[in-house]
C-alpha cells in the first residue's frame, strides 16, 4: 500500500507537474431593488452544493413560507407551491438556518423554487453551507439539486422577514458575475480530491464527474484554452504513531504523505489531458470495491496511455527512506491557501483562476463555471453550445447594427450575454458604434456596402450614392433624387423638360439618364442641346479646325518676331561695348576736361 501512493502521485508529477492560509468563504453579491428601505448591496456566501449560475445573475421575488420555515419536509406535502404565474419572477425561498440542507433543498426545488437564501440563526461572519456527512442517508439528495443557494446574514434575514411581514414585495438578483475572476483567454483551473473510491454517494459522483467531464476537459486543454493541474491530499503521521498499522498501511516515506489506499492520480508538463484517461481507466480496470488496486494493475494502465515506468519509478524512490520525497513535500505546500485562495479542506475542491468553486460536482456546472472565468469574447465554441447558455443575439439581433442584404452583424454572443462589435468583412475591419452604425473606414468606405449609402443594379449599369469626399455622405447621383440613404429615384428629364428641349429634339427618359434624337437626318448636340444637319456640323468641324490652324500661324509669327527683336538687342549691346574701348560715345560727352590755369604758361 505505501509504495502505491508514492506510485500515483508520480504519475501526476510526470503528467501535469507542480501547481500553483486559510479557508475562504466563496461570496456572491446579492442585491435588493424593493421595498425602498432595503434596497441596497449584500453579500452572501456560495452554497457547496446545488449550481450557481456563474458569470450570470438571476432575479427573483423572495418568500417566507408560514409552516416548514426550515424546510425539514417537502413543501408539497404540506400544499405549498412556490412556481410563479405566467409573465412573473421566479419565487426565491427564505429559509431557517437549523434544517438539514439535503433535505431542505430537494422540498424546495420540488416546491418550484427557483433559488434558495438560508437565512443563519446567529450574528457570525458568513460561512460556507456544506453537505452532511457522507453516512448520512440524505447525502444522495445533493446529486439531484440544480437550483443555487446562498447564506445571508441573521440580520439581512430578520429584515426581509419583517418586510414581507408588513406586506412588502421583496426583490432580489442574486449576481454571479464577479464571483470568478475572468482576466484573459486562458483559464487556469486545479481539482483537489483524495484517493479514496469507497466513501459513499460523494466518491460515486466524484468519478461520475470525471467520467463525463474528459471529452470536454480534453478538448480544452489540447487547444491551450485551459491550463489543468489535478492534485491529491495527502497528511503526515504524528511521530508516536508511526509504527501503527493505520500508519504503516497508508503513508510512505516514514509517516511523511498518506492517504487512504490510493487509486487515482494526476497529469503534468506537455500532456495534462492524460490524467483523465488514465483516472477513467483506472476507475473501471482496478476498483478498489474488487481489490484489483495493485502496482500491476496500475502499471497496465499507464503503459496503454504511452508513460514510461521507469520516469515513474525513479520519482517514487523508496518509499520506506526516511527522507521527504519532493513532489509529495510540493504537494502539501500548495494545500495551504495563498492570496486570494484558501485553505483545500473540502473534498472535491475545484479550484478555477485561483477562486474556490463551489457547487455541485457536475459535467454541466463546472463548464458553466469554467466558461465563466474566460475574458469575455475570448470563450472557445464549446462555451457557446445550447446546452451551456443562450444566445442573446437570436432575439432582434441582441439590440446591435445588422446589414441583412450582406448578411452581417454586429452583434457577438459571448457566455456572459453579449456584445455589439462591429465584424469584418471582406478582409475589412468596419468601424462604428456597433448599435446604430457599421462601416469600413477611410478611403475603403464606399466600396464596401456602399458605405451604407443607396446602391442599386438595374440593365447592367449600377449606381451609387455614396459621396468619396470628406463629407462622407450619402447623395443621389446626377439623374436620380433622394435622400440617397433609402432610397434614390429616377428623374424623367423629359417629362420634367430639363433636357432636349430643341424644336427638332425627340426625348426618351432611360433609368438614371435619357436618350435625344433629332427628326429629319439632324445630328444632336448634348452639350448644346441642339440639332444640326450633318453639312452644317462639317462646315463646322472645318471652321474649327481653320480656327485652329491660323492661330497656331499667328503664335509662330509671333514668336519669331520677339525672337528677332531680342536677338537684335543682344547684337547692339555688344557692339556699343566694344566701341566704347576706343572712341567717346555721345553718352560720354558730359565727361569734364580739367585745363591748368593761364598764369602758369
Amino acid at each position: 500500500m505505501r509504495e502505491k501512493l508514492g506510485f500515483l502521485v508520480c504519475v501526476w508529477f510526470l503528467l501535469c507537474g507542480f501547481c500553483f492560509g486559510r479557508f475562504v468563504v466563496e461570496k456572491n453579491s446579492l442585491k435588493l431593488t424593493s421595498p425602498e428601505s432595503l434596497k441596497g448591496v449584500y453579500e452572501c456566501a456560495i452554497g457547496n452544493f446545488g449550481v450557481p449560475q456563474y458569470g450570470g445573475t438571476l432575479v427573483g421575488t423572495v418568500v417566507y413560507p408560514k409552516a416548514n420555515q426550515k424546510a425539514c419536509i417537502r413543501f408539497d406535502e404540506v400544499d405549498i407551491s412556490f412556481k410563479s404565474r405566467p409573465g412573473g419572477l421566479p419565487t426565491f425561498v427564505l429559509a431557517d438556518r437549523g434544517g438539514l440542507i439535503g433535505v431542505m433543498r430537494a422540498s424546495v426545488e420540488n416546491g418550484g423554487a427557483a433559488a434558495i437564501l438560508v437565512a443563519d440563526d446567529k450574528a457570525e461572519p458568513l460561512i460556507t453551507m456544506d453537505t452532511p456527512e457522507e453516512e448520512n442517508a440524505n447525502a444522495d439528495y445533493l446529486q439531484n439539486i440544480t437550483i443555487p443557494s446562498a447564506l445571508i446574514s441573521k440580520s439581512l434575514g430578520d429584515s426581509i422577514k419583517k418586510a414581507i411581514s408588513n406586506g412588502e414585495m421583496v426583490n432580489v438578483n442574486l449576481d454571479w458575475t464577479e464571483a470568478l475572476p475572468h482576466p484573459d483567454e486562458r483559464v487556469e483551473y486545479e481539482f483537489w480530491t483524495n484517493s479514496n473510491d469507497e466513501c459513499g454517494p460523494k466518491c460515486d459522483s466524484q468519478i461520475e464527474f470525471v467520467k463525463n467531464f474528459k471529452g470536454a476537459a480534453q478538448i480544452l486543454e489540447q487547444k491551450g484554452y485551459t491550463q489543468f493541474t489535478p492534485h491529491y491530499i495527502t497528511w503526515y503521521c504524528p511521530e508516536a504513531f508511526i509504527l501503527s498499522k493505520q500508519c504503516k498501511s497508508q503513508c510512505i516515506n516514514h509517516g511523511r504523505y498518506c492517504a487512504p489506499d490510493p487509486e487515482q492520480d494526476f497529469s503534468k508538463g506537455k500532456k495534462p489531458w492524460l490524467w483523465w484517461d488514465y483516472v477513467t481507466d483506472f476507475s473501471i480496470r482496478c476498483p478498489m470495491k474488487e481489490k484489483k488496486y495493485t502496482k500491476e494493475c496500475a502499471d497496465q494502465v499507464i503503459q496503454s496511455i504511452g508513460v514510461d515506468l521507469k520516469k515513474i519509478d525513479a520519482c517514487i524512490g523508496d518509499p520506506e527512506a526516511d527522507v521527504e520525497n519532493e513532489v509529495l513535500k510540493a504537494e502539501q505546500d500548495v494545500q495551504i491557501g495563498k492570496g486570494s485562495r484558501g485553505d483545500v479542506t473540502i473534498l472535491p475542491t475545484l479550484v478555477i483562476n485561483n477562486r474556490q468553486y463551489r457547487g455541485k460536482l457536475d459535467k454541466g456546472a463546472i463548464l458553466k463555471a469554467i466558461c465563466a472565468g474566460f475574458e469575455e469574447t475570448t470563450e472557445p465554441a464549446i462555451c457557446l453550445s445550447e446546452d451551456v447558455e443562450t444566445n442573446e443575439c437570436l432575439e432582434n439581433n441582441g439590440g446591435c447594427w445588422q446589414d441583412r442584404a450582406a448578411n452581417l452583424t454586429a452583434c457577438k454572443d459571448t457566455f456572459r450575454g453579449r456584445v455589439c462589435e462591429c465584424p469584418v468583412a471582406q478582409g475589412v475591419k468596419l468601424v462604428g458604434d456597433g448599435y446604430t452604425h457599421c462601416g469600413a473606414p477611410g478611403s475603403l468606405r464606399c466600396d464596401f456596402n456602399s458605405g451604407g449609402c443607396w446602391k442599386k443594379t438595374q440593365d447592367g449599369t449600377t449606381f451609387s450614392a455614396c459621396v468619396e469626399d470628406r463629407s462622407q455622405g450619402c447623395k443621389c447621383p446626377p439623374g436620380f433624387k433622394g435622400d440617397g440613404v433609402n432610397s434614390c429615384e429616377d428623374v424623367d428629364e423629359c417629362k420634367d423638360k430639363v433636357a432636349c428641349q430643341c424644336p427638332e429634339c425627340k426625348c426618351k427618359n432611360t433609368w438614371g439618364s435619357y436618350e435625344c434624337s433629332c427628326s429629319g437626318g439632324l445630328l444632336y448636340m448634348r452639350e448644346h442641346d441642339t440639332c444640326i444637319s450633318n453639312a452644317a456640323r462639317a462646315e463646322y468641324s472645318w471652321s474649327f479646325v481653320w480656327i485652329i490652324i491660323l492661330g497656331l500661324a499667328t503664335a509662330g509669327v509671333a514668336g519669331y518676331a520677339i525672337y528677332k527683336y531680342r536677338i537684335r538687342r543682344y547684337m547692339d549691346s555688344e557692339i556699343r561695348a566694344i566701341m566704347a574701348q576706343y572712341m567717346p560715345l555721345d553718352s560720354q560727352a558730359d565727361i569734364p576736361v580739367h585745363h591748368p590755369p593761364r598764369g602758369d604758361i
